[in-house]
């Protein structure tokens, strides 16, 4: 039974190491410059282990990508729960810009993953259907804190304003600008970024 465990250990951190190495070549070059050989280079492994955990380069690279995405999902979550009834429209838009935000902070390579993310996120690929769960619960958790802030805003509209605020977010990091965010301090791009997602969340005036 031990040994067992070993080896399901080693095969985790085999599969771990793959996708890991897979995310931050993709990150730096994009799914068509990245080579199966780079990857096990990169992560310590044998080629015959992709095709034993993923089946191919490219259910290799769309896992890694998932991964990246549903760990941006959890983190957007976590901000929005962390919010009590009385949070602020602001405080919902710094909550959700949040994991965006310290990616632009932190610059690098959290950056370059989170570029990946963006394109991905902005329509994930058919076949993705086990993150139709997080997309709805975060969109669920994020109307729970909006409709209070927006009274008269029907669900629909403000689901439309949600994810028009994530597709700001995503080609905000695809953008030119994204570099000048980067670039800023850490503080100066709350200030500039938070209001901006608050107004696509209040819409105009009526």
């Amino acid at each position: 039974m031990k040994k067992t465990d070993l080896r399901r250990e080693a095969g985790q951190r085999t599969r771990d190491g793959l996708q890991s190495a897979a995310l931050e070549l993709l990150a730096q070059r994009g799914q068509e410059g990245v080579t199966l050989r780079e990857i096990t280079d990169r992560a310590g492994a044998n080629v015959a282990a992709v095709s034993y955990h993923f089946g191919s380069l490219k259910a290799l690279c769309d896992a890694a990508i998932e991964h990246a995405l549903e760990q941006y999902l959890d983190a957007q979550m976590a901000a929005i729960d962390s919010l009590g009834p009385a949070a602020t429209l602001d405080e919902v838009a710094a909550a959700f810009a949040g994991p965006m935000m310290r990616a632009f902070a932190a610059g690098g390579q959290d950056l370059a993953v989170m570029r990946t993310v963006a394109r991905i996120g902005i329509e994930p690929p058919q076949g993705w259907e086990r993150l139709t769960g997080k997309f709805e619960k975060s969109r669920r958790d994020v109307l729970r804190v909006l409709g209070p802030n927006i009274p008269g805003v029907d669900e629909q509209e403000l689901i439309f304003r949600t994810r028009c605020a994530a597709g700001l977010l995503n080609w905000l990091a695809l953008a030119p600008i994204g570099t000048e965010l980067a670039a800023m301090p850490a503080d100066q791009l709350e200030r500039q970024l938070v209001p901006v997602v608050t107004g696509a969340f209040r819409g105009s005036a009526r």
